[in-house]
């Protein structure tokens, strides 16, 4: 999954962003809730890890401004707030789950698993992007009301990019992720199958310059949708996680 985690506690949230990388998932973590709508925007995530104290503007706000905006995100608060008022309140707006502080980071992640098995049991199987319909179901790729042959790597490659929904997707994601390798693996394998791609799909528009490919590369980052959102930022690198800190959250 491509999880965002917004907790303003420092030491909960590298925890929380650590344990949920080494579960197999990719994480950002931010600590406000102005970064938090700011980032949900740009790299819709399959799920939001939502605290409700948070500076700038809190969890409810949050909720609210993404109520019916963003229907593939899922939704689970961390709050401390034990009124049953508060927890009733987040789910009106939309959070599909809420925990109590402090708790069981096993439980958090099953109660994650869970949540993204409900999201794929309902998951529309079309994705689609501009004139490019990709669905997942019959395994079958339409551009512009013609089917495009690929084979089975190019449309999990494709399949790929387009769940991102414009983020930038890294050769070593891709690797890991499409390929099942190292993503340090030494090969050219990535770029080797874009190329397939973007001639069988073919360009966006067409000018004296013969038009834009419908992947397009973003130097030194990776590949992405052409007219997406720009590529997200590298998170700074983070501290190593003190053992206290697992403390808290299996407290």
């Amino acid at each position: 999954m491509q999880v965002l985690i917004v907790e303003d506690d420092a030491a909960l949230g590298l925890f929380l962003q650590k344990g949920l990388k080494l579960e197999g998932h990719d994480v950002e973590w931010v600590e406000d809730g102005e970064a938090a709508l700011e980032r949900v925007e740009a790299m819709r995530p399959d799920l939001v890890v939502l605290d409700l104290s948070l500076p700038r503007r809190d969890g409810i706000e949050v909720l609210a401004e993404m109520q019916g905006r963003y229907a593939g995100t899922a939704v689970l608060v961390l709050t401390g707030r034990s009124m049953t008022e508060e927890r009733v309140k987040c789910l009106d707006l939309g959070a599909d789950d809420c925990m109590l502080k402090p708790f069981s980071f096993h439980e958090l992640t099953a109660r994650c698993r869970a949540l993204m098995r409900r999201k794929e049991r309902f998951a529309d199987p079309v994705l689609r992007h501009g004139d490019v319909e990709l669905n997942r179901m019959e395994r079958r790729v339409v551009r512009n009301g013609a089917v495009v042959d690929l084979t089975a790597k190019e449309f999990s490659l494709l399949e790929h990019l387009m769940q991102r929904q414009g983020r930038c997707c890294s050769r070593a994601e891709l690797l890991e992720r499409v390929w099942q390798m190292s993503p340090d693996a030494g090969t050219n394998v990535v770029d080797v199958y874009v190329n397939y791609l973007r001639k069988k799909l073919g360009p966006v528009g067409m000018d004296d310059s013969g038009g834009h490919a419908v992947i397009e590369t973003i130097r030194g980052e990776g590949y992405r949708m052409f007219g997406s959102a720009v590529p997200a930022k590298k998170q700074p690198g983070r501290a190593a996680v003190f053992a206290g800190v697992a403390a808290m959250a299996r407290a």
